[in-house]
């Protein structure tokens, strides 16, 4: 089989599968894991496919940076938003990440609503300046412009020193296997700092981060409370989370 035949046969496995296991491939195709794996390593390097241990995953589309990505699922996202908005009660602290999800949630809070809302997102703060009725801390630290959000052990510190009823998270890919993801390391960790501080963790997972991987861990299954997401109640991959005893709060 041709180095070009090799490779659209592993985008539509991905595509069919949702993910791509090299030992067995190989073993299909009669070639080694060795040829698998460059295929792969050349795939991921054209942002096609997410390596992970043992093969890849399908890459997620929201990795591009904070611009592009809010031409990304809005509607979707604003599904979303609405269900998540809904878990602030009167008189309650949020701790709300940021990104473009997060960014919808906060306009879809109530004007009207009397509560606290810690974010390290200064597009967030901006969004809730005419929400007369919410008290908004803002964290600081070193900016990631490609999130358009405060990182870095300033901001890190500052989390641990906040504490709230809620924490809406956001990430860039959701997957049984490989969890809760995001592009870089130090956002991956200042996600997890910010969780930390809350009594309740929710995913904002609208439909296109289901079933795709990025590269850094964010959390374990284990960490969360559940996963908001507009995802299909039939999909493989929320059948797959269900099964595993996440739960899945559905947003329309």
């Amino acid at each position: 089989m041709l180095a070009a035949e090799r490779r659209d046969h592993l985008l539509g496995l991905l595509a069919r599968e949702g993910k791509i296991v090299a030992k067995d491939v190989a073993a299909a195709l009669g070639i080694s894991e060795d040829s698998v794996r460059r295929d792969l390593r050349d795939l991921a390097a054209e942002g096609l496919v997410q390596r992970v241990y043992g093969g890849a995953l399908p890459v997620s589309p929201a990795v591009v940076d904070y611009a592009a990505r809010q031409a990304v699922a809005p509607d979707s996202k604003q599904r979303v938003a609405a269900v998540a908005a809904g878990l602030v009660q009167p008189g309650s602290a949020l701790i709300l990440d940021g990104g473009t999800t997060a960014l919808a949630v906060a306009r879809a809070l109530p004007p009207e609503l009397a509560c606290t809302v810690i974010t390290h997102s200064p597009t967030i703060a901006v969004a809730l300046l005419d929400h007369p009725a919410a008290e908004v801390y803002l964290l600081g630290g070193r900016v990631f412009k490609h999130s358009a959000v405060a990182y870095g052990a300033a901001a890190v510190e500052a989390a641990q020193n906040v504490s709230a009823e809620v924490c809406l998270l956001g990430v860039t890919g959701v997957h049984p296997e490989a969890g809760l993801t995001t592009g870089d390391a130090e956002e991956a960790a200042m996600k997890r700092a910010l969780a930390a501080r809350a009594a309740d963790t929710y995913v904002l997972a609208s439909a296109e981060k289901i079933g795709t991987a990025s590269r850094y861990r964010v959390l374990p299954w284990a960490k969360v409370s559940g996963v908001i997401s507009d995802a299909a109640r039939d999909d493989a991959v929320v059948e797959q989370l269900v099964g595993q005893g996440v739960e899945v709060l559905f947003a329309g």
